[in-house]
């Protein structure tokens, strides 16, 4: 009876608990969207924002925050992928190994402004980038790399061991093992922690206010050569995302409807983030099944 009743109380607390979260978060963004989705319209997401009169937009600071987010997972998966792949299948159980591993948890725990700082002297200074989109994304690589490669690390050591264990039976390189045999079962969690690593893109603001910049050149959309200054394809360019656009607005903003202008990008930020979690889970799940079939017929 007791042991009965302890469940219960456990039970109850740990769903109340799940139900808290779920209204804070729920809270949270309704109350984000609420204030801000009625200053949505087309020209809110496609013109350019105004310093001192009213009715700007915010074309060209979404379009900054999708382009350094491809930028970003372009340096951050490869890398991510290939160290937690070496972490977990290629690296002995020694001090080098125990030494790479406390570098990424120190890595992960940096706080943002100290990246900023350091993407600053090294990136933009020493290395002569500049405010640049580049200089942004690799900011950025370094708080989403510790992430991808812990999780992908974990993703292939949950595989069960008789898996890899067939495929040496059957006489399958390493190489071969982890390319069709364990990456698809490890798919789901690597997809999870692209998802995250995406979400601090959009969400961060203090790195690069340091290293992409607080302004953006105006930009000439029917111009699609990389290398052109006003091209929005030229990496090299100063380029202002939505996060700092919102911090920016806040902060300093002097047009006579910054405060609407500052909720609207917040809610056009968070469907933007809703959006590309839907969109890569959809993509992640049929993947998943594409690898799988294959493994299957093979």
């Amino acid at each position: 009876m007791k042991a009965k009743t302890a469940d219960k109380i456990a039970t109850f607390v740990i769903v109340t608990l799940a139900l808290l979260i779920v209204a804070v978060l729920a809270g949270l963004l309704g109350y984000i969207l609420f204030r801000g989705i009625s200053h949505i319209s087309w020209d809110f997401l496609t013109s350019a924002p105004q310093k001192i009169r009213a009715g700007g937009g915010v074309g060209p600071q979404l379009f900054n925050s999708l382009f350094l987010l491809v930028l970003t997972l372009l340096i951050t998966v490869p890398l991510g992928l290939g160290a937690g792949i070496y972490m977990a299948e290629y690296a002995r159980p020694g001090k080098i190994t125990s030494f790479i591993r406390l570098i990424v948890e120190v890595l992960s725990s940096f706080p943002s402004i100290v990246v900023g700082l350091f993407g600053l002297l090294l990136i933009v200074n020493i290395f002569g980038l500049g405010f640049s989109l580049v200089s942004g994304a690799l900011a950025l690589t370094v708080f989403n790399l510790p992430l991808m490669v812990r999780i992908t690390e974990q993703a292939f050591r949950s595989v069960p061991a008789q898996q890899k264990e067939a495929g040496f039976a059957l006489g399958l390189s390493k190489w071969k093992i982890v390319t069709t045999v364990l990456f698809p079962v490890a798919l789901p969690p690597i997809i999870t922690g692209t998802i995250l690593s995406a979400g601090r893109v959009f969400g961060e603001a203090a790195a690069l206010m340091f290293t992409a910049g607080m302004s953006s050149p105006r930009l000439d959309f029917g111009n699609w050569n990389p290398l052109s200054p006003s091209s929005p394809l030229n990496p090299f360019r100063p380029a202002e995302t939505l996060a700092v656009h919102i911090w920016k607005i806040n902060s300093e903003g002097l047009a006579p409807d910054a405060a609407e202008i500052a909720a609207g990008a917040s809610a056009v930020l968070v469907i933007t983030v809703l959006i590309f979690n839907l969109v890569a889970r959809y993509f992640g799940r049929l993947i998943y099944r594409k690898l799988t079939a294959s493994r299957r017929m093979n």
